[in-house]
């Protein structure tokens, strides 16, 4: 064969493998944004079961604040947050490589890395504004709105509006960001595998820690930080129940939610091209089912009829359990996670409200706090080696400590330390500084006559007579 036919043949076989690869990130492109917007519109889903679990007089205040928290978190987000996340996340691979974030501030110890944050990305200036970067940002950003949203459900019909628009700016520019670039860009927590040998280091594939747990922390700090709401404990201590005013609301909500985080959970994956998206859905299905039967039984038991809040929440649980072990757990292990999700987020929020005084009306501290550490651990506990080669950049694939690797487990305990230190101590300081602004919550006569006109300037349910 001539040389110029065989120039000409490695020349098409090139054309040809080049189009492949472009054709492949352009799928993976176009798989990323569709399921970001379908974990864009778990948003709806948020606004409907806090609202539903709260009381009527504060629908507005409760609407209003699921409403705004989406802008401010794309404003923060964009400005600084997605550039302190994924600054220094590195070439991504299943976008063509493109390795515009390429600067992670890191500090050198021992002869190991311990990268600390991004620096760059802020404000997506044009010098970092690429397709790959484009898409990347609006799938991050979706997941941290939804963090930045629970707090709002624990510290409802309380918060005033003025203290939740300066909280969330803060939890979207630096308490939420900071945490997921040590878990997913690049940071330290994602390299105690590289550096102490603990399996591949905190492995969270979806967000049971870097989503839930951020938020659930947040909840759970604001919420007893803000107090109990007027009329929850009675002289005697004990919990009083407020009800919420509309569980067709409620459980609206919950199915919304369920069909977001087919996004949430398979979307994480970056890529239409990997065929494992299949079982993290049916991963997502099973626990999600799991955990609304596991509460169902528990709730019958303990308390002889089923409880539909608990059972939407039991549903919510087991979703945000299998958030992290997703794509590296079997259906069974899928279903157990549940079933313990089910179970796990009633004691909790029993705990928490008769045990620690602290006043959740939504459960949030519960679904996403207690049920995101029981889904990190649940990686370092049921993991069974098929998926996760070079995770982290440890050869070999994701096993916990029933499939060999203990060190998995402790990567999984450390990482859920960190989180609670990092995120509880922001939390703390941030109100405490919002607090010498404006006031964390609202007066007395505003709480007992209902938030939505002094908060809102307008009636939630225009009702003659107003509404109780």
């Amino acid at each position: 064969m001539p040389d110029a036919t065989i120039t000409e043949l490695a020349k098409q076989v090139a054309e040809t493998h080049k189009l492949v690869l472009d054709g492949q990130t352009a799928l993976n492109i176009v798989w990323t944004l569709i399921t970001g917007f379908m974990v864009m519109f778990m948003q709806a889903g948020f606004a409907l079961v806090e609202t539903g679990l709260t009381r009527a007089k504060n629908v507005a205040h409760t609407m209003g604040m699921n409403f705004l928290v989406y802008a401010i978190g794309i404003i923060g987000f964009w400005a600084i947050g997605f550039g302190l996340q994924m600054g220094g996340v590195g070439a991504l691979s299943t976008f063509g490589g493109d390795s515009t974030l390429n600067g992670e501030f890191a500090i050198h110890l021992g002869g190991m890395e311990f990268g600390l944050f991004g620096t760059k990305g802020f404000f997506l200036t044009p010098a970092v504004y690429t397709a790959p970067v484009a898409a990347l940002f609006l799938f991050q950003m979706v997941f941290m709105d939804t963090t930045a949203t629970i707090p709002t459900g624990a510290m409802a019909e309380r918060w005033r509006f003025s203290s939740f628009v300066l909280f969330s700016f803060a939890i979207s520019t630096i308490i939420y960001p900071i945490y997921a670039n040590w878990v997913w860009g690049g940071g330290w927590l994602s390299q105690l595998g590289k550096n102490f040998g603990l399996g591949h280091g905190h492995v969270d594939f979806a967000g049971s820690s870097v989503v839930h747990m951020v938020g659930g922390v947040a909840a759970l700090v604001g919420a007893k930080m803000m107090g109990p709401r007027i009329g929850k404990y009675g002289a005697d201590g004990k919990a009083k129940p407020i009800p919420g005013h509309n569980m067709p609301m409620v459980v609206l909500g919950t199915f919304i939610l369920a069909f977001g985080w087919f996004g949430f959970n398979p979307g994480s994956t970056l890529a239409g091209t990997d065929t494992r998206i299949a079982i993290v859905a049916v991963n997502t299905m099973l626990a999600s089912a799991a955990g609304a039967f596991g509460a169902y039984l528990w709730t019958k038991f303990r308390f002889g009829t089923p409880d539909l809040s608990m059972l939407c929440n039991g549903m919510l649980a087991g979703m945000v359990a299998i958030t992290a072990p997703c794509a590296f757990v079997t259906a069974p292990a899928s279903i157990l996670i549940g079933l313990v999700a089910g179970v796990l987020v009633v004691v909790s929020a029993m705990f928490i409200e008769t045990v620690l005084k602290i006043d959740d009306p939504v459960g949030a501290s519960s679904v996403h706090g207690v049920c995101g550490a029981w889904g990190i651990l649940s990686v370092g506990l049921f993991a069974d080696g098929r998926y996760g080669d070079g995770w982290n950049g440890v050869p070999g694939t994701v096993r916990g400590l029933l499939y060999g690797d203990p060190s998995q487990l402790a990567a999984s305990c450390f990482g859920i330390l960190v989180n609670v230190a990092w995120v509880g101590a922001m939390t703390f300081v941030t109100l405490r500084i919002v607090g010498s602004l404006t006031p964390n919550r609202v007066s007395v006569e505003e709480e007992v006559g209902g938030l939505d006109v002094p908060e809102m300037g307008i009636e939630g349910y225009a009702l003659e007579g107003g509404v109780e």
